[in-house]
């Protein structure tokens, strides 16, 4: 029993780091301007948000909680 609760703890804190893991890192988009003078939302590099360099911990996590409940469903 309590390796279902390690397992799903430890995918539900993997998810949370990877969805974080923009904010830690500062702003959400870069320092472009639009003609009206506001902020754009837009970021710089499109599509560098998520990467396997960046988010590893995460995704350990995430596996470790799945092999964790994979053992607990054999069990």
């Amino acid at each position: 029993m309590t390796l279902i609760w390690l397992g799903a703890l430890l995918v539900f804190v993997g998810v949370l780091q990877m969805a974080f893991q923009p904010i830690w890192r500062g702003r959400l988009s870069g320092t472009k301007r639009l003609r009206s003078g506001l902020d754009t939302l837009e970021p710089q590099a499109p599509g560098s948000g998520f990467g396997i360099k960046s988010n590893w911990p995460g995704l350990v996590l995430v596996a470790a909680g799945g092999a964790s409940l994979l053992a607990a469903a054999v069990i």
